[in-house]
C-alpha cells in the first residue's frame, strides 16, 4: 500500500494546550454556516504498524481521570443494561460529597480551621469538575455505542508516514440521528468546510488530498459547535411549534391564548424533559406566537436574532466548553506533549474528512443531550 510521506519539520511551530481555545476557534466563525452485524473500522495504512490505533474497543481519545469516569468506562463495555443506573449513582455521590464540603465550609467560618476546609471545598470542586466531565464524556460515548460507531482513535496513534483513510466511514450511522431537516443543514455545512458536493463520484471523494491537521481540528472543533447549536436549535423550533400548535387549536375551540403556565400545567413537556422556568421563559409566548405553523427548520433558524442565535449556539456549561477543547487536543494533539503541531500536513480524502465532520457533529448533539441530563441532577457551572 503506497503511503506519503509526511511533510513534518522537526522545527515546526506548535499550538499548546494553554493557547485560548475561543482564538483557536476563530476560524469556526468564519467557516461555520449558520444557514442562512457491526463490522470492524480499519485505518489505512496504520492498523499493520500500530495496534495502538484500535477502533473495536473503548479506545476514546480522551483519558478519564477520574474514578467516576473510570466506573462508568467498565461498566460501558462489560455491563452495559445498568450503564444509567451506573451514572444515576455517581451523580448522586458527587453532589453529596460536593454538598458535605460546602456544609463544613459554612460550619467552620469565622473558626481557626475555615482557610482549611475552605481548601478542601476547593480541592472537591476541582475533583468534582473532573468526574462530571468524564460523566458527560461516558454519556456521549454510551450514545455513540448504540449506533455502532467508534470515535476516532488519537490521530498521534493512527497517522502513517502522514498518511490517514476511514473505512468504512459509517457516513448511514452517523447521519442516522438527525431529521432530515438537520441533514440538509448538514449537508451545507459539509460543502462550506471541506468542500463536499453529494454529486461527487466515488473516485473524487476518495482521491488523495493534502490538509494541515491544524485546520482539521479547528473543523472538527468548530463542527462540535454546529452539532450543538442545531440540536439546541431544532428542540426549540419543536418546543415552539408544539406551543403555536396547542394556541391554534384552542383558539379555534375557545377564542382565548393559553398562557405558557397552564401549557406547561398539563404536562405537555415535548422538547426537554426535564425543563426548568428559566428555560420556559427563553421561549416566552411572544416569540411563541412568531412562529408560522410548519415552518421548516432552516427557515426558522434565519429568523434568529443575535442574542437568540448565541443562546442556541454557545454551550450553557463551562463543563461542556471544557470537554470540547480536552476532546479536540486529545484527538489532534502529540500523545505525550498535547500539542499540535501547525506545520504538519496529512495526506487523506475528502470521504475521510466527511467522516470527521460527520462524528463531531454526532458529538455536538450528544453533548447537548448529556448537559442537559447532568444538569438535571447535577448544577453545572454557567458558561
Amino acid at each position: 500500500m503506497d503511503c506519503c510521506i509526511s511533510h513534518t519539520n522537526p522545527s515546526s511551530k506548535i499550538l499548546p494546550l494553554t493557547s485560548s481555545f475561543s482564538s483557536f476557534l476563530s476560524f469556526s466563525t468564519s467557516t461555520v454556516v449558520f444557514p442562512v452485524n457491526q463490522r470492524r473500522i480499519v485505518v489505512v495504512a496504520s492498523s499493520k504498524n500500530n495496534s495502538q490505533c484500535d477502533f473495536s474497543s473503548l479506545n476514546t481519545p480522551l483519558e478519564l481521570k477520574s474514578p467516576a469516569g473510570k466506573l462508568l468506562s467498565r461498566v460501558l463495555q462489560n455491563d452495559r443494561k445498568n450503564f444509567h443506573h451506573a451514572v444515576a449513582g455517581q451523580l448522586d455521590h458527587l453532589v453529596s460529597e460536593r454538598d458535605e464540603a460546602l456544609a463544613r465550609l459554612s460550619l467552620s467560618v469565622g473558626s481557626s480551621h475555615a482557610s482549611l476546609y475552605r481548601r478542601i471545598a476547593e480541592l472537591k470542586e476541582q475533583e468534582s469538575q473532573t468526574a462530571i466531565e468524564d460523566v458527560m464524556y461516558m454519556l456521549i460515548s454510551y450514545k455513540f455505542s448504540e449506533i455502532r460507531v467508534h470515535l476516532v482513535p488519537r490521530l498521534s496513534q493512527c497517522i502513517y508516514n502522514g498518511r490517514l483513510e476511514i473505512y468504512p466511514s459509517k457516513d448511514w450511522e452517523l447521519e442516522s440521528i438527525h431529521s432530515l431537516e438537520v441533514l440538509e443543514m448538514i449537508k451545507e455545512h459539509l460543502g462550506a468546510v471541506i468542500g463536499w458536493r453529494a454529486d461527487s463520484s466515488v473516485t473524487k471523494n476518495w482521491a488523495t488530498t493534502n490538509i494541515s491537521k491544524l485546520r482539521l481540528c479547528r473543523i472538527y472543533a468548530a463542527s462540535i459547535l454546529y452539532g450543538y447549536f442545531l440540536k439546541s436549535a431544532s428542540m426549540r423550533h419543536r418546543l415552539e411549534l408544539s406551543l403555536t400548535d396547542v394556541n391554534h387549536d384552542l383558539r379555534a375551540n375557545t377564542g382565548t391564548r393559553l398562557s405558557l403556565s397552564d401549557f406547561w400545567s398539563y404536562g405537555l413537556n415535548l422538547a426537554f424533559g426535564r425543563v426548568q422556568n428559566k428555560h420556559v421563559t427563553a421561549v416566552g409566548e411572544a416569540s411563541c406566537s412568531q412562529v408560522k405553523r410548519h415552518e421548516k427548520l432552516s427557515s426558522y433558524v434565519m429568523g434568529f436574532d443575535p442574542e437568540v442565535l448565541q443562546m442556541c449556539a454557545k454551550p450553557k456549561s463551562r463543563e461542556a466548553m471544557n470537554l470540547i477543547e480536552k476532546h479536540s487536543y486529545a484527538l489532534f494533539g502529540d500523545e505525550k506533549s498535547g500539542l499540535i503541531e501547525v506545520d504538519e500536513i496529512i495526506s487523506t480524502s475528502l470521504a475521510s474528512q466527511k467522516r470527521f465532520v460527520l462524528e463531531a457533529v454526532a458529538f455536538g448533539s450528544f453533548l447537548w443531550d448529556s448537559e442537559e441530563y447532568v444538569d438535571s441532577a447535577y448544577k453545572l457551572k454557567q458558561n
